[in-house]
């Protein structure tokens, strides 16, 4: 009998296990953004998260399954599914839900500060991808890119493969994905551009009359010659 609750003791899962694998995620972010994910390594990450060096194989299966989770987790803290849904779908007018978008991905990328591990991890994985964009494309970007592809479609009364609607979610996303990558940098070669001269809700409403000019444009066929 001891025996067999010995055993049972020794095989069954450590209740500190989801609270390591939980460590070992926060603490591998700012590791993979400040030396990306060739150059950051298995033992940098342990030593962080306070656990053993061999935790992120026995948790992970290894430092690139635990970047692959990363970069998604990443994702979903700039970008919530949930979130785009909701404005997505609160008004009956597709423009209306297209500014309610842009409003807030203006707002989730202005939040981002320097030390923001997601936004700079993002950032990376966007100008170098690597072979674990993949993931990111299938799990976090494929949904999400449906709900904004929805709302420009039913705007320009076209179905959403439409090559029309890329063309437009591609000047939609464009200046989010700028303002997400080199922020600062904007700010200092265009001043007006600065969090103290223009407002989040300004400046979405603006990037949001630009982005409704070109799709009545566009669905007008007026750009065709």
């Amino acid at each position: 009998m001891t025996r067999g609750a010995r055993r049972s003791s020794v095989s069954g899962p450590r209740p500190d296990g989801a609270a390591t694998r939980a460590s070992l995620l926060e603490a591998a972010g700012p590791v993979f953004a400040e030396h990306g994910f060739d150059r950051a390594t298995a033992k940098e990450i342990a030593l962080r998260a306070g656990a053993n060096a061999a935790a992120v194989n026995y948790h992970f299966g290894g430092i690139a399954p635990l970047y692959a989770e990363v970069l998604a987790e990443a994702h979903r803290r700039l970008v919530n599914y949930q979130a785009l849904a909701r404005a997505a779908s609160v008004d009956t007018d597709p423009k209306d839900r297209l500014r309610r978008l842009i409003g807030l991905l203006v707002r989730v990328v202005r939040s981002q500060g320097d030390a923001s591990w997601p936004a700079r991890l993002i950032a990376r994985e966007l100008v170098s991808p690597t072979p674990h964009f993949e993931r990111l494309r299938r799990e976090e970007l494929e949904p999400k890119k449906a709900l904004v592809f929805g709302v420009i479609a039913e705007i320009m009364g076209v179905s959403t493969d439409h090559p029309l609607v890329a063309q437009a979610a591609l000047s939609i996303m464009a200046p989010c994905f700028m303002l997400l990558i080199a922020e600062r940098r904007l700010s200092e070669v265009m001043p007006p551009l600065g969090r103290g001269h223009v407002s989040n809700e300004r400046l979405a409403a603006r990037l949001a009359a630009f982005a409704l000019g070109g799709i009545a444009q566009l669905a007008s066929g007026e750009d065709e010659a």
